[in-house]
């Protein structure tokens, strides 16, 4: 029977899994994982692989405590791996463990720098943890490791097809990006190190160069980011709308553009953005506490 390799058992967990078959394929990858076990085969990325994707089922069901087994294991045969990184985060998140939430999302930035979803969990978290520990919540993080340039990846990853938390692990290689793209993201980094030292007029040049040369939805969020500190409410409405455009279900574009259309006095749409973005995430503690401002209005 062609289902008695691990490699035939992993795909078969893969359909359950997109069929939305959560426990069927979890069983799936663990029959798979007992055999590569007991033939003794070291295998480590098929094994990492094989643990990422049933912490994925973990994290669908909500065993919480389970899927962060799994993406431990996965990350002790394969370091840095994005996607256990990237689930394990998920699911201190909902456990409430913000501070190692934090250490995993920023840890799988290091890995790949253009991940929304990791982008959107380290400003989750920094508000999260500033809301529990005020403003010396650095202080009391773990330490986030140093990844190895080895491990960081260099290529570009359309923000709708970023590897996600739930996602079933990608199997095609992608291709490195161009020189446009790379000067792209340079200028976006240089926009970034100038919103961090309170310059936003001049990061929103940056970020302007960067998107003339690729239009990605991070980019745009940055600068509308930038706008909402220079009170141009108008722009950053464009550039939210314009992320969302790439990313319909983008939190923080979907945040900005509410906190923007309050201070344009346009609440009904703020609301329905505020509505949208809790459809995603239900537990934001910014987006809540916005909507509260916002239905006392």
């Amino acid at each position: 029977m062609a289902a008695a390799c691990p490699s035939a058992l992993r795909r078969a967990g893969n359909e359950e899994f997109r069929r939305g078959q959560y426990g069927p394929a979890a069983a799936l990858y663990t029959r798979a994982l007992a055999l590569l076990e007991a033939a003794g085969d070291p295998a480590a990325e098929e094994r990492s692989v094989l643990l990422a994707n049933r912490a994925a089922c973990h994290l669908k069901e909500g065993a919480c405590r389970l899927c962060v087994a799994d993406c431990t294991g996965a990350l002790d045969l394969v370091p840095f791996g994005i996607k256990p990184l990237l689930r394990r985060a998920a699911a201190y998140e909902a456990l409430e463990r913000y501070p190692l939430a934090y250490v995993d999302y920023k840890t799988a930035l290091q890995v790949d720098c253009s991940v929304q979803a990791a982008h959107d969990g380290v400003n989750r978290m920094t508000k999260a943890l500033l809301e529990k520990d005020g403003v010396n919540w650095r202080q009391k993080l773990p330490p986030i490791p140093t990844v190895p340039i080895s491990a960081q990846t260099r290529w570009s990853v359309p923000s709708a097809a970023a590897p996600g938390a739930n996602t079933p692990p990608a199997t095609a290689p992608r291709g490195q990006p161009g020189e446009s793209v790379r000067r792209a993201r340079t200028l976006k980094e240089e926009g970034n190190e100038l919103v961090k030292k309170g310059n936003h007029k001049k990061a929103v040049e940056k970020y302007s160069e960067s998107l003339k040369l690729n239009q990605e939805c991070a980019t745009y969020t940055n600068r509308a980011l930038c706008y909402l500190a220079l009170k141009q409410y108008k722009e950053a409405v464009q550039d939210c709308s314009e992320a969302l455009r790439l990313d319909p279900k983008n939190v923080k574009a979907l945040y900005r553009r509410a906190q923007a259309l309050k201070e344009l006095k346009d609440y009904k749409s703020s609301i329905t953005d505020i509505k949208s973005l809790l459809k995603t995430e239900p537990k934001n503690t910014a987006a809540l506490r916005l909507l509260q401002e916002l239905n006392r209005t």
